[in-house]
This record gives structure tokens, C-alpha cells and sequence, in this order.
């Protein structure tokens, strides 16, 4: 797995007086194989950094390096292909396409990039995520944690580097919430994935091995628990 490193990034909107530092010179990195949550108010900075991260918003400055390449200096094409083969994504409005089924949605980012699904792979990502009985359903026909544990499936698929997760428990009630959770972690110590995630909650922040905090777009706090 490719480490992610990321070197005095910055996300400043606006000029002059009216400048907002979304993202403050933020130097950090992120340990392969844990379970990393970024936490911080609406506003902090949080979810710009993520994006930032995952190669979805330009930086203003600064570098992202997964592995040897620095994300923002690659092109287009390139950096739609590292987050289309590296990255796996899980957002709070789960993201499925509705006219195909659980199993096409789950195969979607390989099949994005021409490749053939491991059907093996696949089926064991669905065992372990509990979701056998589910694959031939439409999303309209699952309940909010079925929908987003195929977008925990989904984001294995293609056996990602980094899975980014943004509030993935945000639409979700409390008992799903701790369903889903669980599910992340352990999917992360199973499949020997990197998660980093993105919470205003610091109740579900605690579940992660690293808490990493966030206020006006720098880190005021950055806690392993497993040292």
C-alpha cells in the first residue's frame, strides 16, 4: 500500500481582507493499514482538507504525495486514474446509481476502468459486509445502512490505497450508525485498508486508532491512541 503524505497545504478563497484559510499550511501523514478520523466544526476545514487530500479540489499550495507522485502535478487523465485505481470513497448521501443493481454498483469502479470485477474478491467483500441476501436489489429497495454498506463495499472494490470517508454516518440513525461504524473498522483491519474519515462527532471520531482535530484549517490536536 502507498503511503499518503501531505506537505504544507494550504486552501486560502478570496483576496485580501476577505481571504478565508480553508486549509492553513497543514503538514501530515498518513499511516497505512489505520483508521485515521479528521474531526472539527462546520467550517474548520475538515472537509476541504479531505478533498484536498483526495485529489478532488486543487490546493492553493502545498503538496500531496501518494507513494512517489504528487498528486497536483500530474494531469487530468492521471489524477482521475490514481482516484479511480487508488482511492475508495464513502459520502453521506451513499452515491448510488438507482436503474442498476447492488452487485453493479459494488463492481462500478472497476468496470469504470475497463477492467473485469474478481468476482471472488467481490464476494467475499459482500459476506463480510453482510449484504448476500441484498445483491440482485435496486438501492431504492434497501434500507440508509444497506445503501451505505454498499458504499463500504464499493470503495473495496478495487482495492484502494486510501479509502476517504466524508461524514459517512451522517444520514444514518444512531443504531445504524453504530452498525455502519463497526463495519468500517473492521473492514479496515480485514482488508488491510488505510481510512481516513471526516466527522463533526467526536463520539464516532473516538472509533478510529488516530483522532486528528481541526480548527480554522489547522491541526490543534493529533492523538494515536495506540501510542
Amino acid at each position: 500500500m502507498k503511503t499518503l503524505i501531505v506537505s504544507n497545504l494550504k486552501k486560502y478563497y478570496g483576496k485580501g481582507d476577505t481571504t478565508v484559510k480553508a486549509v492553513d499550511g497543514i503538514d501530515l501523514q498518513i499511516e497505512t493499514g489505520k483508521f485515521t478520523s479528521i474531526i472539527g466544526t462546520s467550517g474548520s476545514g475538515k472537509s476541504t482538507l479531505l478533498h484536498c487530500m483526495a485529489g478532488l479540489d486543487k490546493p492553493t499550495d502545498g503538496v500531496v504525495m501518494l507513494g512517489d507522485k504528487n498528486l497536483y502535478d500530474l494531469s487530468d487523465n492521471e489524477l482521475s486514474k490514481i482516484r479511480r485505481q487508488e482511492f475508495g470513497f464513502i459520502f453521506q448521501s451513499f452515491n448510488l446509481i438507482p436503474v442498476i443493481n447492488v452487485y453493479d454498483n459494488i463492481a462500478l469502479p472497476i468496470l469504470l476502468d475497463g477492467k473485469k470485477p474478481d468476482k471472488i474478491y467481490i464476494d467475499s467483500i459482500v459476506k463480510a459486509i453482510g449484504l448476500e441476501e441484498q445483491v440482485k436489489k435496486f438501492p431504492n429497495e434497501l434500507s440508509g445502512g444497506q445503501q451505505q454498506r454498499v458504499a463500504i463495499a464499493r470503495a473495496l472494490a478495487n482495492r484502494p490505497s486510501v479509502i476517504f470517508a466524508d461524514e459517512p454516518t451522517g444520514n444514518l440513525d444512531s443504531k445504524t450508525t453504530e452498525e455502519v461504524m463497526e463495519i468500517l473498522k473492521n473492514t479496515v483491519k480485514d482488508f488491510g485498508r488505510t481510512l481516513v474519515m471526516i466527522t463533526h462527532n467526536q463520539e464516532i471520531a473516538e472509533t478510529a486508532d488516530r483522532i486528528i482535530t481541526i480548527s480554522d484549517g489547522k491541526i490543534i490536536n493529533d492523538t494515536d491512541k495506540n501510542n
